[in-house]
Parts: C-alpha cells; structure tokens; sequence
C-alpha cells in the first residue's frame, strides 16, 4: 500500500512517501515560522537519513527554506510584525559581509586544518549566545512574576547604548520602536553575513540574539523581519545551486516546499501569540541544540557519520 503514495525523486534516485516528505516539510517550516530561523539545519540531515544524497538535500532544502521564509514573512507582515526597512538595511550588510568572508574562508583554507578550526570557534560562539539567551529569558520571566519592571525604555542606559547614541544619522525605525544609526544594523548583517559565509551555515541563529540584544527590537518583530531578509538570501542561494551544479531535485523541492508553506504560516501565527520570553527560551534551545549538531560532527568520525545515515 506505501507504493501507491510513494514518489520516485530523479535526481536524487530514490523513492520516498508523499506524506512523510510534506510532514518533514510542514514540521521545518512550522520551527521556521515559529522562530524566524529558517530550518535547513534540521531539514538537511533528515533528508540524508531518509537515503537523499548529502548534495541534492542540502540543494534541494535551499527550496524548501524559500517557500517557508517567504510564507512565514508574509503572515508576519500582515500581523505587522516585519520591518522593512531595518531587514533592507540587514540584508545590504548581510551581502556585503558575505563577499567579505568568502574572501576570507579562501585565505584561511590556504593554512590547511581551518575548516575545524573554524566550526570550533562556532560551536564556541553558539554556545555563548545559546547560554546567554536561556539565562537571560528565566531571568526576565522571573523578574515579571516578581512584578519588576523588565522594559528596555525603563532601564538605566549602558555604555554600550550610550555609545551607540552617539554614532550619526540618527533614524527612527517606527515598526521596531528603536532610535538607531543605519551604520549599527549595516554592521550586525555584515558581521552575520560573514559568518554564513565563513562557517557555510545560516547566520539566522548569530542573527536573531543580534537584533534582539544589540539593536534591541521586539522579539515578534525580529522573528519577522529576519524572515523577511532571508527570502532573498535563499533564494539567491537556489538559483546558484541550480544554475551551476544541477543539485535541485524539483520533485523533491515541490513536496517539501508545499508543507513548508503551509507550516510556516502555523508557525508564525503560534509565534504571535507567544509572550516574547517564551520565543527566546525556545530559540535558546534550538541555538544549544545546533551547538551540539557541529560540536558531535567534530568528535564523530566521518565513517561513523555515514554509517549511521546510511542506516547500515
């Protein structure tokens, strides 16, 4: 009975179940709508397991984040919950920062060992951000049980806020309620892009605590809006794939992408009616988890790893 509804994928070579294609997708873009990151560090390695070629799922999932970025940003826009002008200025730095650092990954790859170097220093940096968030989130949620007053507005000034008011051309970002200097998110989406482009992972999990604790937007808001920039960048990335490598399987990127789009819009309505505190512990996990992704790639030998996806 599985035959009649199962798909033969011809560029990956391999027959998979409609149903089970379209619930990976719906449950990836459900995560990606709900947090604003998209979902290829899950969808990936499923689709790997499941018998997909390492190359045309991670090709093939570039479609996928597309259709759930792109559904889940419109159901935030609607809900008023993107800002375009603050994610036109992230995406600016984003491909700035990332021919930067494909610049860079070159010269580093020169040295010989700085691929492990490299994701070292991520799993480090995840970690850090993962820790902060969590910690940062049961404190705040301690502080509104406690009826303490935890707005940004209300807080005494840091010197790093004091010194951010300083740099010129000053703007107000009315969708995000923050005063700031175009140069700040110019910077966060350079820094984020670089990233990307250096560690060969989305930046989404460096990019939201960014806008959530340096250029201090809502967190409904910066789910959004990182939705919002990241539909150009995926899809620039599919165009790529597709154009010079042939890795698109569009059987399998038509499937994915359809429960994609509808998970994505499930998850962003879910994600507006979460309390914000709520939204960082979530993403504070799914960081932390990640970590622990890169981090076992690391230990695990590369044997090991494809026996296992291999299921053999």
């Amino acid at each position: 009975m599985d035959a009649y509804w199962s798909f033969y994928l011809p560029v990956a070579g391999h027959s998979l179940n409609i149903f089970m294609l379209l619930g990976f997708g719906g449950a990836v873009g459900f995560l990606s709508g709900l947090t604003g990151v998209g979902g290829g560090f899950l969808m990936t390695p499923i689709l790997i397991m499941a018998g997909i070629p390492p190359t045309i799922a991670a090709a093939s999932d570039s479609n996928q984040i597309v259709a759930a970025t792109t559904s889940g940003s419109y159901t935030h826009y609607r809900l008023g919950n993107v800002d375009v002008k603050m994610g036109s200025i992230l995406l600016i730095g984003g491909v700035l920062g990332g021919t930067v650092g494909v610049q860079i990954i070159k010269f580093l790859r020169s040295f010989g060992e700085a691929d492990f170097f490299i994701k070292a220093t991520y799993v480090v940096m995840l970690s850090l951000v993962g820790t902060y968030m969590l910690i940062e989130s049961v404190r705040s949620r301690k502080n509104a049980r406690e009826g303490a007053d935890n707005t940004a507005a209300d807080r005494p000034p840091t010197r790093f806020r004091q010194l951010m008011s300083a740099l010129p051309w000053q703007v107000h970002f009315a969708k995000s309620n923050v005063t700031l200097s175009p140069v700040l998110p110019l910077c966060v989406g350079g820094f984020v892009g670089m990233l990307a482009a250096i560690m060969g992972l989305g930046g989404g999990f460096i990019m939201v605590p960014l806008m959530c604790y340096v250029l201090e937007m809502p967190m409904h808001v910066v789910v959004g809006t990182n939705l919002f920039q990241e539909v150009f960048v995926c899809a620039g990335v599919t165009v790529m794939q597709s154009a010079s490598n042939h890795t698109v399987d569009i059987i399998l990127a038509i499937l994915l992408l359809l429960g994609s789009s509808i998970g994505a819009q499930l998850g962003a309505r879910a994600s507006h009616r979460l309390k914000p505190d709520n939204l960082k512990t979530l993403l504070a996990c799914i960081v932390l988890a990640v970590m622990v992704k890169i981090l076992l790639g690391l230990i695990l030998t590369p044997h090991y790893m494809l026996d296992f996806k291999g299921g053999e």
